[in-house]
C-alpha cells in the first residue's frame, strides 16, 4: 500500500510538470498568472512556488486515495494476525472433529435384552448384550457386527433387540438378515428420514492413512477414536475365516462398545466396520466393499440368510472367540500379555455373555482353548462344529495364563 502510494505521487508531480512545460498547453489564465504569486516572463516556465503548490496538491490527493481505501487496508494486516491465534488453528486442523460431526447422527447403540428375565430397578429386561451399529439407508437398515446380535443366541430365552438413536428414541429392531462368515449383519426400525452414513470404497485405502472408529459404547453419545491404517491382512492371515475376505487392521482403539461402529475416513465415508480389538495397537475393521457386497446379497430374497435354520443348530455357550495364528501368538507374547508359550494353537476367548453357560462354567476372558471334549481346537469354527454335537456337556482344555486347566460347561439348546 505504502509502495503504491509512492508510485502514485512520483506519477502526479511528473505529470503537471510535464503539463506545464510546453507552452502550447497552459491555460490562457495560467499566462496571466492568475494562479501564481507573480508574474512569468517566460510563459512556458513556472516559479518554484507555484511546484510547491501543485506538490501539495498531488499529496493532498494521495491521502484522500488511501483514506477511502482505509478499511480495506486494515482487513489485511488484521487477517494474518487471525490465523495464528489458538482459535484459529483449531478451525484450520481440527478434522477429527469435523468427521465425527459428519458420522455422529447415523451412529446407533444396539442392545440384546433377555425378555425371559427382568431387572425390578430399572423396570426393563436384563441386557445382556451390546454394541453399536450404523444407518446406511434413511428407512431404518442398520448393519452392524453379527456377533452382536448372536452372542446370545438361543431357543429357550426370546431376545428383544432395541436400538437407541443420536437423538435419544429408542425404538426395536427386527434382525433382517445375518453372514457369519463376514461377521455381518443387518437389522431395520420403524422410522422414516433418518440419517445415514456415505459408504466409500475400502480397496483404495492405504497403509498410513488417517481413520475415525466411531461407536456407543454403554448407551452413551458416540464414543470416537482415531488412529492411522496399519496394514491389509487376509482372513487367513487374522484367523476370521479360511482366505476370503483383507481385513484393514488399524492402530485406533475398538472397544466391545464400539464393535459394529463404522471405521471413517477424512472424507466423512464408512471405509469399514469396527470388528474386534486383539491387543493395544492391533485392532481389525472388516472392509466396506464387503458390506456393500452383504447388503446388494441382502436385496435378492433368495440369497438372503436369516438367522433361524442355520442357528437352531448351534447351541448356545456365550462366548466371544478370536482364532490364534502363529503371527497373533507372537504378538501377545511380545506384549507380555500372559500366554504361555506351551499354546500353539487355539482360540483366545475375548468376551463372556454374563449369566452365559460359559460364565457359569468358569471361562474368563483371556483363556485359550484349545481342545474341546478331546479335539483339537484350531479355528473358531472347530468350536462351533463341538456345539453342533448332541453331547450334553462340553469338556474344554484351557490356558488361563501358564496354567492348563479343565473346564466343563453346559451349553443351551
Amino acid at each position: 500500500m505504502v509502495g503504491r502510494f509512492i508510485l502514485n505521487l512520483k506519477s502526479a508531480n511528473r505529470n503537471i510538470c510535464e503539463f506545464f512545460r510546453v507552452g502550447k498547453h497552459v491555460h490562457p489564465n495560467y499566462r496571466q498568472g492568475r494562479f501564481f504569486r507573480r508574474q512569468s516572463s517566460n510563459p512556458s516556465s513556472l516559479h518554484h512556488a507555484d511546484y510547491h503548490f501543485f506538490f501539495w496538491y498531488a499529496v493532498g490527493g494521495a491521502f484522500g486515495y488511501i483514506l477511502a481505501d482505509f478499511p480495506e487496508f486494515i482487513k489485511k494486516f488484521k487477517t494474518p494476525v487471525k490465523a495464528i491465534t489458538p482459535n484459529g488453528r483449531r478451525e484450520r486442523f481440527n478434522f477429527i472433529s469435523d468427521v465425527s460431526d459428519i458420522a455422529a447422527p447415523a451412529v446407533v447403540y444396539v442392545e440384546i435384552r433377555d425378555t425371559s428375565r427382568f431387572n425390578h430397578v430399572t423396570g426393563q429386561h436384563v441386557a445382556v448384550s451390546a454394541g453399536s451399529g450404523f444407518i446406511v439407508k434413511n428407512d431404518g437398515l442398520i448393519v452392524t457386527n453379527a456377533h452382536v446380535i448372536l452372542q446370545k443366541m438361543s431357543k429357550k430365552n426370546p431376545l428383544n433387540i432395541v436400538v437407541k438413536l443420536h437423538d435419544g428414541r429408542v425404538l426395536e429392531a427386527k434382525v433382517e438378515n445375518v453372514d457369519k462368515d463376514t461377521d455381518l449383519a443387518t437389522l431395520r426400525i420403524g422410522a422414516k428420514n433418518l440419517p445415514t452414513i456415505k459408504l466409500g470404497r475400502s480397496v483404495n485405502i492405504m497403509p498410513g492413512e488417517w481413520v475415525l472408529a466411531l461407536g456407543s459404547p454403554l448407551a452413551l453419545s458416540s464414543s470416537i477414536t482415531c488412529g492411522v491404517v496399519s496394514a491389509h491382512r487376509r482372513s487367513e492371515e487374522v484367523g476370521l475365516q479360511k482366505g476370503k475376505m483383507v481385513y484393514i487392521q488399524i492402530d485406533a482403539s475398538i472397544n466391545n462398545g464400539n464393535s459394529g461402529g463404522p471405521l471413517m475416513n477424512l472424507e466423512g465415508e464408512a471405509v469399514g466396520v469396527n470388528s474386534m480389538n486383539i491387543v493395544p495397537g492391533i485392532s481389525f475393521a472388516t472392509p466396506i466393499d464387503e458390506v456393500q457386497r452383504f447388503l446388494k446379497d441382502s436385496e435378492d430374497e433368495s440369497k438372503r440368510m436369516h438367522v433361524c435354520k442355520e442357528m437352531e443348530d448351534i447351541r448356545f455357550l456365550g462366548i466371544v472367540m478370536l482364532t490364534l495364528t502363529s503371527d497373533i501368538l507372537e504378538e501377545l507374547i511380545r506384549n507380555d500379555l500372559n500366554i504361555s508359550r506351551r499354546v500353539k494353537f487355539g482360540v483366545l476367548t475375548q468376551r463372556v455373555v454374563p449369566n452365559s453357560p460359559a460364565e457359569k462354567a468358569g471361562l474368563m476372558p483371556g483363556d485359550v482353548i484349545t481342545h474341546c471334549n478331546g479335539k483339537e481346537v484350531k479355528i473358531i469354527n472347530d468350536v462351533f462344529e463341538s456345539l453342533k454335537e448332541k453331547d450334553y456337556k462340553l469338556v474344554l482344555t484351557v490356558y488361563r495364563g501358564m496354567n492348563q486347566l479343565k473346564i466343563t460347561a453346559y451349553p443351551e439348546e
